[in-house]
Formats: structure tokens, sequence, C-alpha cells
């Protein structure tokens, strides 16, 4: 599998032993072997390697990655410059315009997200080509619980966004008293109008950190 940086790699240090994460580990090596898997293996782990645990300040949750070609790249719901913005991002960027104003850009790519602490991990952490949900089952759930867990016992106030039933059934783990956890339905078109619109959890959040003496998050993507 790809690198993952040593603050993160000592945190799940213990996962790597896990009987689970050997079966993963060889599945998803067979995977990228024989099939077409998104994302790349290089960007595999990119959420972990661009938001280190003692950086997160926001985890958005998404359930596995886009499944076409050239989406997926290892954050939830981003996709880089270049690359159609998918209809999920189209309405998370529509709720943060209707929420904070923010302007809506012409790209996908969310990586200034990431680098300001927003954790964007995905529950899966790779698809099949096509084939949405392809690799749910085979160990990454309990991997990205391990993830979760690391961040949930930071000692310091966290915002946690769960869009989803997948997301939202991580809540569970979520037992810090110094944490917001903002629950609601996922941004995809089939959902989006069941409350995902006027949630405002982009101000929220906000408000949470500020509120806690932690400097917001500057949303708005360039």
């Amino acid at each position: 599998m790809a690198e993952l940086n040593a603050t993160w790699s000592e945190k799940l240090k213990d996962e790597f032993s896990k009987e689970y994460y050997r079966k993963l580990y060889s599945f998803v090596g067979e995977e990228y072997a024989h099939t077409t898997v998104y994302p790349p293996q290089e960007d595999l782990f990119s959420a972990l390697n661009l938001t280190p645990p003692d950086q997160v300040k926001v985890v958005i949750l998404g359930q596995d990655p886009y499944h076409e070609p050239g989406q997926a790249h290892g954050l939830c719901f981003s996709v880089r410059k270049g690359v159609k913005i998918p209809p999920s991002l189209v309405n998370i960027y529509q709720e943060l315009h209707d929420d904070l104003g923010c302007e809506i850009p012409d790209h996908g790519y969310l990586e200034k997200w990431a680098r300001q602490g927003i954790l964007l991990l995905n529950t899966v952490l790779t698809v099949r080509a096509h084939q949405a949900m392809s690799h749910r089952g085979k160990g990454w759930e309990q991997f990205t619980d391990a993830i979760i867990d690391v961040v949930n016992k930071e000692d310091r106030p966290i915002v946690f966004i769960l869009w989803g039933r997948p997301a939202g059934e991580k809540a569970k783990r979520l037992d810090n008293p110094k944490h917001l956890v903002i629950q609601g339905p996922h941004p995809s078109p089939l959902s989006a109008y069941r409350g995902f619109f006027g949630s405002k959890p982009f101000s929220r959040a906000n408000e949470f950190l500020r509120n806690n003496g932690v400097n917001p998050i500057d949303w708005q993507i360039e």
C-alpha cells in the first residue's frame, strides 16, 4: 500500500498486526494488481498525510471514493482541477454559498481544506472502477474506525461532520464531550433536499471552533 506519514503510522500501529488488516492488505494489493482501483495507489492515504492527527480541527466523513476515471485522489468529495465537479460537491458548494456566502468555485479540489486541518476521510478508502461500494466489508470500515478513535481521543475541541448513513453510524464512537458532532443527510442529489440544504454545517463548525478559542476554517475555495 501507499506510505503513511510517521505520526499516523505510530497512532495506528496496533492495527497493522491485526488479522483483519492483513486480509485487507492482501485484498487491496490483489485488486490494484489485477483490476482498476481508485484512487491511484499513491493517493490512498492522502487525507491522512495532508492532515496529521495533532492538526485535525474538523472531520468530514464520506462513504467510498468516486469510482469513475480521474475523480478520486484520496480526499472525500474532492476532485483535482480540470475534473468535472461531481453532483454531491455541487450541492456542498451550494450549501456553503447559502450558509457563509462563499463564492462557488469552478473546480472541486479541496486540498486547501485538508491543509487547514479538515480530515477529508471516506469510511472505505478504495473502490473498483465503475462499481460503487465494491470494497465495502473488506476491512476498511474497521481501519477507519481506528482513525476516528484516534481523533476522538484528542483532548481538544474537534468538529465531526457526518453526512449520510455510513458516516452517521460512526457517531456512536464519538463519546468525547469536548467535540461537536453534526449529523445530516448526504449531499447527493438523492438526499440533499431531505435536510442537507439549510443545515448550515459550516457556520456551526466555525462558531464552535471560535467559542472554544480555535481559529475557524476559511471554507472559501478560490
